[in-house]
């Protein structure tokens, strides 16, 4: 189950890839040359309806080098130590930023239109497709730059933010652990890997696992000081510059969701940090220790040594999609029939668990770090749940596809559950089904009170380098131990694999993306009891899914009878956990 990248070139020297470049090069030069010095447009209805058109269709067919970009990416993602392919990555990043630079006057200009010209172009008949794109244009013209300042952010972004965190990414996969076996045998993994044997049920090697990935991580902590440091002053200069007071508000624009929600979701879930810190207490007590260490939070309980080789898995997600919805299940045989899913684990590729779409011309893929455990099936339902979302939002225009973080974690989190209960279902043993019954517990306190612990952190860390100027790693650890404490309660041991717990997750460089995993959860458990009740109200979920930006997340949610400004919404949510 490897990638099967064919459908998109026939390997890095095929012409057609610089055929491509060009071809977007002369496409967007043409839209430029048509409409950089004709403000019609910026005036009239008719004439924004055309450029619209005409924009709508240059990034549909071409993109910014969509498609040659696209492929370099996914070639770096299993090779990530290939220099070769990092050169080319590299001259391609520098070729799109000079485009998106050429192109990007279009959307500038036209959010700098008086607020009067605004409501009229939102509320022309003309142009109600692009409604909602006009809504978040306006809605971020504030914070938005000149042409001018806003290219030289596009230009020193990958050496000021994206070479810092690769750097990281990178030199932590190529590492190499020794760990011990269920078996007790010693073996050598790579640095991905690692996680299957932190959480196994046999405590040597559990121990021996956390003793390895702490050895690597404190090998590279100073390294990631310098990167952390360098990102969050990266970030600072650009709010600054642009006038944006809370860190956190450019991701709740580009979620497309009220700041005032967030905060609401946040506050909730942080005073009832209480069902955590039972559970936790609860589990220590279930493995017959006094407390935990950090690493042990994802113990199973009990008998779940059980192993689903990926066959099994696959055909296990398979027929739960089947049971929701035929055509869930016909998208997700494609991707096994196209080879568009990544499964296992290899040394230098990129760790997790991801899917991927760009553009509704271009095939979705997936990518897996199967290591046969229960959770590598849920993994499946849930990275193939955002495939699904990313195939059936491509019934929206090119403009309208790009769906907001905050309805990607709903789909995903929807049929992940399904999978669980579907395993649930079909097996006999009752030790192992009170097992899983934990285990899905055991997901949801990490899915919604880690998750927003974690949003906590970023805050914290944010506003404490804005402060200081400079955190050392102690001072970023000693702030990650107290944002993980207070989720996690007494029952969970300081230690170093939570003092460098901050280094490896990817999300805290993603600035404040992660509030939208618990939203997420709580929404899609929501959506699930209503599918459990009526099998009719997978109709209205499929259009939730096709909505992409057409709407806003709020309205989405609307259409489906759910608020999620409402505190109560929040509440009862975690009321019937």
């Amino acid at each position: 189950m490897d990638w099967n990248l064919k459908l998109l070139y026939k390997d890095l020297n095929d012409p057609q890839i610089e055929k491509d470049i060009k071809a977007s090069e002369l496409a967007i030069l043409e839209f430029v040359t048509k409409w950089k010095d004709n403000k019609g447009y910026l005036d009239n209805p008719k004439f924004l309806k055309i450029a619209l058109d005409e924009y709508e269709h240059l990034l549909d067919i071409y993109g910014v080098s969509i498609k040659p970009y696209y492929y370099t990416l996914l070639n770096k993602e299993i090779n990530l130590n290939n220099k070769e392919i990092k050169a080319r990555l590299n001259k391609l990043d520098h070729k799109v930023i000079k485009l998106e630079n050429d192109l990007q006057f279009f959307e500038i200009s036209l959010s700098k239109i008086s607020k009067e010209k605004q409501q009229e172009f939102i509320n022309s008949s003309l142009l109600k497709e692009y409604k909602h794109f006009l809504e978040m244009l306006f809605a971020n013209s504030k914070y938005v730059l000149s042409d001018k300042e806003e290219k030289i952010f596009n230009i020193t972004s990958k050496a000021s933010f994206s070479n810092w965190v690769n750097m990281i990414e990178e030199l932590l996969s190529k590492q190499t652990l020794s760990i011990l076996e269920e078996n007790l045998k010693k073996k050598t993994i790579s640095y991905n890997e690692i996680f299957k044997y932190l959480s196994s049920t046999n405590k040597k090697v559990r121990d021996t696992a956390a003793e390895e990935f702490n050895r690597i991580n404190k090998k590279y902590i100073e390294i990631a000081e310098y990167e952390m440091n360098s990102v969050l002053e990266n970030k600072q200069a650009s709010d600054d510059y642009r006038g944006i007071k809370r860190p956190d508000l450019p991701r709740h624009l580009s979620t497309d969701v009220d700041t005032e929600i967030v905060d609401t979701l946040v506050d909730v879930v942080t005073n009832n940090f209480d069902i955590s810190k039972k559970f936790y207490k609860e589990k220590a007590k279930l493995l017959g220790q006094k407390t935990i260490a950090y690493y042990e939070r994802n113990v199973p309980i009990g008998k779940v040594d059980k192993e689903f080789e990926f066959k099994k898995g696959l055909n296990i997600v398979k027929k739960v999609f089947n049971n929701i919805d035929n055509e869930f299940g016909e998208i997700l045989t494609s991707f096994i029939d196209n080879k568009q899913i990544d499964a296992f684990p290899k040394v230098n590729k990129t760790g997790g668990a991801y899917c991927i779409h760009v553009n509704r011309n271009l095939p979705t893929y997936i990518l897996l770090n199967y290591n046969k455990k229960v959770n590598d099936v849920l993994t499946i339902a849930h990275e193939c749940g955002h495939g699904i979302h990313s195939e059936l939002v491509k019934k929206q225009n090119s403009l309208n596809t790009d769906y907001s973080l905050a309805l990607a974690e709903v789909a995903s989190t929807f049929f992940e559950d399904f999978a669980l209960e579907e395993i649930i279902n079909t097996t006999k043993d009752k030790d192992f089904i009170k097992s899983l019954k934990h285990e899905s517990m055991n997901q949801t306190v990490s899915t919604i009170f880690r998750q927003v612990a974690f949003y906590n952190f970023e805050k914290e860390l944010h506003s404490s380098f804005r402060e200081k100027g400079y955190l050392s790693h102690k001072e970023i650890s000693d702030i990650f131990v107290k944002h993980m404490k207070s989720y996690l309660g007494d029952a969970v041991d300081v230690d170093d694999s939570m003092r460098y717990g901050w280094i490896y997750v990817s999300h805290f460089r993603n600035f404040f993306y992660v509030y939208t995993y618990a939203s997420g959860l709580l929404i899609s458990k929501y959506l699930q009891s209503k599918v459990r009740e009526d099998k009719e109200f997978v109709n209205k979920f499929k259009d939730f899914l096709r909505a992409g930006s057409s709407k806003s997340v709020k309205d989405i949610f609307l259409d489906m009878d759910i608020d999620i400004s409402k505190r109560e919404f929040w509440e009862d949510g975690l009321k019937n956990l």
